[in-house]
């Protein structure tokens, strides 16, 4: 079964007076690539995400973003440090004492004074927010992993589409070769013949064997073979159901290769012409098998 690695997949959660929010974004790669956009509030947590979409995905790069809205961002308090302050205060009126100065000791001159308040964040109930993002990861991917499956399988009866236009061109391909060969030793007795005189019969088994030594250097048989081969592998690989995105790359690597080979035996036009063909086909599977997990 084809799977995409395009897909999108979206969830909020309300816990702990906030409200979060988790998006997916994938597209093709070779490996499995998770780049986490979250907030430093949240860091703690990318660990934990990470691991979680690992269990359910296995290739693509994949954007996670979290956002999140609500008073739970906004809890903090101010603290004092009393003790500093106390400190500060007697070294001050020491100073004043010792060197005569005047003045008071103004809410002015405390608050000014380093390291005596200090903004901290309240405590939040962090087993209960992880638990809900993790339901909340796990809902957004169910979308994302449904995207997948739909885009796979457009891709996949396009991928049949064009094998069944690679397989019957191969046919042509398979049938024309018997007429090229017949074809070729009529132009060669032609050729002969006009160049010897008419009293002089022609060797014609002679000219059968530079015949089929030319057409044994132009075979394409067992060429034409592993086409058949590999687009019977492609058929079986479609129906898997587990990733198969590599190895059908692997597979239409192959049928290039073959292609290539017949391309560079042919020496007719019609061979020719069905070998563009195919390679603008399988270039085009080619492609589409780029974005198959």
């Amino acid at each position: 079964m084809a799977k995409s690695m395009t897909g999108y997949g979206r969830d909020t959660v309300e816990t702990a007076g906030m409200r979060l929010t988790i998006e997916l974004r994938s597209v093709n790669h070779r490996f499995l690539d998770i780049s986490p956009k979250i907030p430093r509030n949240f860091l703690f947590l990318e660990e934990a995400l990470k691991r979680h979409l690992k269990q359910k995905l296995s290739r693509g790069r994949v954007d996670l973003f979290l956002t999140a809205e609500g008073e739970g961002l906004l809890n903090k308090r101010l603290e004092a440090d009393d003790e500093l302050l106390h400190q500060y205060i007697t070294k001050l009126m020491n100073v004043k004492e010792q060197y005569k100065l005047t003045g008071d000791i103004s809410i002015d001159t405390v608050a000014g004074l380093e390291g005596i308040f200090t903004v901290r964040e309240t405590d939040q109930p962090i087993h209960q927010i992880k638990v809900e993002l993790l339901n909340a990861l796990d809902a957004a991917c169910t979308d994302l992993v449904e995207m997948r499956n739909q885009e796979g399988e457009r891709l996949a009866q396009d991928l049949l589409n064009r094998l069944q236009s690679v397989k019957d061109t191969v046919s042509a391909i398979e049938e024309r070769r018997p007429v090229v060969v017949e074809e070729y030793k009529a132009k060669v007795l032609a050729r002969v013949e006009t160049f010897i005189n008419e009293e002089i019969a022609v060797e014609e088994s002679r000219v059968l064997q530079e015949v089929a030594l030319l057409a044994e250097k132009g075979d394409i048989t067992e060429e034409v073979t592993r086409l058949y081969s590999h687009i019977d592998q492609f058929h079986y690989t479609l129906e898997k159901q587990v990733p198969i995105g590599r190895t059908l790359d692997f597979i239409v690597q192959e049928m290039h290769r073959e292609i290539n080979t017949i391309g560079s035996k042919s020496n007719d036009s019609q061979l020719s012409n069905s070998v563009v063909m195919l390679k603008s086909e399988v270039e085009k599977m080619k492609e589409q098998v780029q974005n198959i997990e």
